[in-house]
This record gives structure tokens, sequence and C-alpha cells, in this order.
């Protein structure tokens, strides 16, 4: 016990003492006032040594509150300058007023009072105006720091280890991914046994000399298809090649009349291995749905494409169409009726694939209707031959009449789209379960994942040509109308621009079925004519063209002069026609407002992949977007662009 406590303990109980004595003294006066006396100075005696402890008690209590304050503010000093976490105090103006010890050390400078706080310290600049934690690099070293704006107080923790740890913990974790030979009976259809087993064990070797060269595990599960594992690290350093994989496997079978070509679909970010194989298989059918020779990678919710650069193979078996044909006739059996929509202002392709769809309603003697939504100017003399035609047109409806008459047993076919954005009437879609999907563009990420039936092949020049594949095999006696047959070989024309591109030999198969059943194509070149003024605006654009990168053509039109997308399109395809031009781009204003850019390539370019950063879509060797803002804003967009994707690839060198 401190001793002015015990001096305290013992006045206290001399105190109580003399109380006693004092009330018996006063007592004893009344029996005998020599003991009274007695007493008296007894209790005086007391009294003094009272008053000696009081004040020997209260001079120690002073001296220990001043040895205890000292020891506070030393070990205060103390916590400041050694504790491991900085503190910075700075005034209005951003300058440094007081640092810790820690703060010093951090900067390996003696001190930083008076200094402005960005200079010392410039990964803060725009981070310290509210209440945040952030993480700051200063030399070799992580650090988390605090920001207290109201108090302009920083805190520093040094996190070094636990970053160095969690980035290794970020690049062990695990993905896995499917390889898959797109075209494997394709490319060996009419070799021998002994030359399809030499080329698969040179394409085998490729893809294993690669796995080991980028720390992957490659395990063969069929003929056609791997099994892949890596890490987030070794998943990377193939982002950064751009899976060059691709392109040798494709140069090492080129010698070959068909190539082979790879698809690779890879999940990563998530620890469940169930969630993982399902993103490494959504990833995949991503690759496929947009025509192979590419790797889709998956990573939580980033989804990145890359590769691409050939055109899609065509399949030279018709099972599929077959089989598609037979489940589309049992869905349409089995529901109350058929609404069938294209996207909004649909072009030829889109209502010709619908008459075709109709048609195959009418055969299974349901009810089918066609939802129109606009008018594109392309498919006005069309719209005007139906409209004579009573029998066709009146299974046209509009959204609004759509929405009344779907029931939850209804089927809704949607062709020449997936996008559930650009269907003509998307809250259809929400009134029935009962989906299929006829598209042949390269699918994007906006899928229709509720259709309970898909038949996407980016392979076909156009919806019409998958629908009349699928008419050939619906019913075996089944008649067209003139018109009807018309429309769907319009759709075709168009698409391959009279057959001179994306054009295989089911395309020819197709427009063979659909000229016996009576297809008119005079009547489909009147439909096509354009008047004199329409090739003069187009005469226009094309003058005030410019090349970039020496075979690109790039039209720009006069700001604040409107134009439609069909005759931005077209100007697209005519500059695609001229000499060394392997891709063409034209921004104009288009009617809504909005800045229209449609692209154009042979096949060397895939202008899908431009367009997609771009915020659009499309095919390797047709593509187009919109954008908010003004044309030139739009150009310098696309010059950016393409000047990554030269820096990255060489695209176009």
């Amino acid at each position: 016990m401190p001793k002015y406590l015990l001096n305290r303990w013992h006045g206290l109980h001399i105190y109580w003492l003399q109380v006693v004595i004092l009330l018996l003294s006063v007592a004893l006066f009344f029996f005998d006032w020599m003991l009274g006396a007695a007493g008296l100075v007894t209790g005086g005696v007391l009294a003094y040594y009272t008053l000696a402890a009081e004040r020997t008690f209260r001079k120690g209590l002073n001296e220990y509150v001043a040895t205890l304050s000292h020891r506070i503010k030393k070990a205060g000093n103390e916590v400041f300058n050694e504790m491991p976490i900085g503190i910075v105090l700075y005034d209005e103006e951003k300058t440094i007023e007081w640092h810790n010890g820690f703060v010093a050390e951090m900067l390996d400078r003696e001190s930083v009072i008076g200094e402005h706080l960005h200079q010392v310290l410039p990964g803060l600049k725009g981070k310290d105006e509210k209440e945040s934690k952030l993480e700051l690099a200063v030399g070799k070293k992580i650090f988390q720091v605090q920001v207290k704006a109201e108090h302009r107080l920083l805190y520093f923790q040094d996190v070094t280890a636990f970053s160095a740890l969690s980035k290794k913990h970020e690049e062990e974790r695990i993905s896995t991914g499917i390889v898959m030979l797109d075209n494997l009976d394709e490319a060996t259809q009419g070799m021998d046994d002994q030359s399809r087993s030499v080329m698969l064990a040179k394409v085998t070797s490729e893809l294993t000399g690669w796995a080991q060269k980028n720390g992957v595990y490659i395990r063969r599960t069929a003929s056609d298809r791997f099994l892949i594992f890596m890490t987030n690290k070794s998943l990377r350093q193939l982002e950064q090649s751009r899976f060059e994989i691709l392109d040798d496997v494709r140069d090492l079978t080129i010698e070959h009349k068909l190539p082979l070509t790879l698809s690779i679909g890879i999940g990563a970010g998530v620890d469940s291995l169930i969630e993982l194989g399902q993103l490494a298989q959504t990833s995949l059918d991503m690759a496929l749905g947009r025509g192979g020779d590419q790797a889709a990678v998956k990573v939580g919710q980033r989804l990145s494409f890359y590769g691409g650069r050939s055109n899609a193979v065509e399949k030279r078996t018709r099972v599929r169409a077959r089989v598609i044909s037979h489940a589309l006739r049992d869905l349409i059996r089995d529901s109350d009726k058929v609404i069938i929509m294209g996207h909004r202002i649909p072009d030829m392709d889109s209502i010709g694939a619908a008459i075709g769809v109709l048609k195959a309603v009418q055969v299974s003697q349901k009810e089918g209707y066609i939802v129109l939504e606009g008018i594109n100017p392309s498919i006005q003399k069309l719209m005007e031959a139906i409209k004579e035609d009573e029998k066709l047109y009146r299974w046209f409806i509009t959204p609004e009449q759509a929405m009344q008459i779907t029931t939850p047993r209804s089927l809704a076919v949607v062709v020449d789209t997936h996008k559930a954005s650009m269907v003509a009437e998307p809250k259809l879609l929400q009134l029935t379960h009962r989906i299929m999907v006829i598209d042949h563009h390269r699918r994007s990420e906006e899928f229709l994942s509720e259709a309970i039936l898909v038949y996407m092949e980016p392979y076909a020049s156009s919806t019409c040509e998958l629908v009349t594949e699928l008419l050939q095999y619906f019913h075996e006696r089944l008649s067209m109308d003139v018109l009807e047959a018309t429309a769907l070989l319009a759709g075709i024309v168009v698409d391959t621009k009279s057959f001179a591109l994306r054009t295989g030999a089911r395309t020819f198969e197709a427009a063979s079925f659909l000229r016996r059943s009576g297809a008119d194509s005079a009547l489909i070149q009147r439909m096509l004519k354009e008047d004199l003024e329409q090739y003069i605006r187009k005469a226009e654009i094309i003058k005030h063209a410019e090349m970039l990168y020496g075979h690109i053509a790039v039209a720009t039109t006069t700001p604040g002069r409107k134009y439609s997308q069909l005759l931005i399109a077209q100007v697209a395809d005519t500059l695609i026609n001229m000499t060394d031009i392997m891709a063409s781009f034209v921004i104009s204003e288009r009617t809504d407002g909005l800045i229209g850019i449609s692209a154009r390539s042979l096949g060397q370019i895939n202008v899908q992949v431009i367009m997609e950063r771009l915020g659009g879509g499309g095919h390797l060797t047709n593509a187009a977007t919109q954008l908010e803002g003004t044309v030139e804003q739009a150009l310098a967009k696309l010059k950016r662009v393409l000047k990554e994707m030269d820096e990255e690839e060489g695209l176009f060198e």
C-alpha cells in the first residue's frame, strides 16, 4: 500500500478514537474534574497527531499524482511515437501539421511537417475528401489508410504481409475450362483412319505443349474435348497472350482443306467446384454460339472473348435441323396459340423468318400471329405486297393486341435475335415460359436463357435459311404460297448480298427449295430497287470517306444531317466492295437522334468484336452499334478502339 494511503488510514482511526475520548472526558467531568482534564489533554494530543497525519497524506497524494501524471504523459508520448500505426494531422490547405515517428520511418525521412500532403503522398490525391478506407503503396510496402476528413486526420497501418498473402491466395485459386475441337467431323471427313490419327496426334501434342508451358493441367475426356485446370495466375497469362493456341492449332492444320479450330470455355472467380464447372460450360456454349474459333472467359460477372478471327464453319449434317424441326412441331401442337416476334423495326430477314414460322403453325392447324412493331423502309415494298394478300396480312398484329391474347400456354417464337431487349415487345416474354429462339447471329452475353428450345447457328447466312431447313422436315407434303416462299428467299438474298457473302452449300439448297416452292426472284428484285435520290445521298457520304491503317475505310456524315439505319448500312456495303478495303465503317446521326455505326468486312477483320467494344454486336463480317453524343465523338471512340486492337493483336498490319 502506498505510504500516503497508509498515513491516511492511521489518521482516520485516530480521528474516531479522538471523538470517543472527547465524549468520555465530557462524561468524566460530572464525576471527577481531574479525570476529565486528563481526557481533554489526551484528546488534544490526538488532535495534533491527526492534523500531522492529514498534512502528510496530502503531501504524499500530491507527490503520487505528480509522478503518475509524468508516467502517463511519458507513456502517451511513447505510444504515439512507437506504436505500429502512423498518424498525420493536416490543415485546410493540406499542409502537414504533425505526424508521429511511424510516418517518418514509413517515408524514410526525419520530418515532413510543413509540406503539402499530396506532394508527400501523391496517391492520396482525390481520395482524402471524405471518410474512407483505402490501400496505398509507399515504396515497396502497402499501407491501409483510414481517412478522417472531418478531423483532417490520417491513420496508416502496414498491411504488406496481409496484401501479399491475399494476392497469393487469389493467384492460387483454381479455374477450370473445357477445350473443344469445333469441326473435327467436318475437317476429317473423307480422311482414312491413319491420316485422322496423325492429325489428332499433332493437335493433341500442340495442346499438351501449350498446357505445360502455361502451367495448365489438361486431360482428354473425348475425341474432340479436353478438360483443363489452372490457377488464376496461369489464366491471366493466357489472357495476356490472348490464347495464342487458337491461332497455333489453326495454322498447324491449315494445309488441310478445312483447318481444325478450337473453342475454349473457362470459368473462374468462385470457390464452388460445381459453379466453376457450370461457368466453364456456359462460357463454352457462348464461344460456340458465336461461331467457335475463340475463347470465352467468365470470371464472376465479367465475360471476355478472345480470338474469333475466322468465320463460322458450316455444319454438313442435317441431323440437328431435323431434331429441332420435330421439337418445334411438338411445341406448337402442345400450345394454344403461337406468337412470333422479330426485333424492333424488322428487316427482310426478320419478316421472312416470321412468315416461315407462321406457315409451320398453320400446317399444325394452330393459331399463329406475327407481332409487328414499326416498319423498316427496306421492307416497305414487301409489306405493301403482304397487305394485298388478305389471307396473310390478317395474322399481323400490334404488340398491344399480342399482350391481350397471350396466355401461359402460348408459345413465343423469337426470330432473328436472341436478346430480350431487342424483341418487338419484351413484356410478352414475361407472360409465358414457353419460348423458342431461332437466330443466326453470334451469341452475345445478353441471351434469353429461359428459352426451352434454341436453334442458333452462326454459320447460317440468315434466319430465313434456318427456318427454311426446319420447314423441309416439318411436314412431308408442305406447300407454300408464292408470297411466303418469296419473303423467305428475299431474306436470304438481302443477308447474303445476292449470295456473295456468308454463303454455304446449304444456303443454295435452301434457296433451291424455296424456288421449287414458287419463290419469285423477279419480285425480289423489284422489292430491292432503290431510287435515284437514295443513290445520290449514298454517294455524298462515300465522298467523305478516309482510309485508316491502309485497308480500313471510315465515312462520316455531315453533322446535323440525319440518315436512316438502312442507308448507313448500304453505304458500308458499298465501301466494302471497293479495292483494297478490308473493313468499312459508316458513322451517321440517325433519325431517332442516336449515332449509328455500321461495320462490314470480308472476314480478315472481325468487326463484331470491334462493335462489341462500343456496346453493339453482330457478325464477324456484319455488325453495328448505336451511341449517344455526336458524330465526332463516335469517330473518336471508334479510332480509339481500332488503335487498342492494333496494339493488342496487330490486326491491321
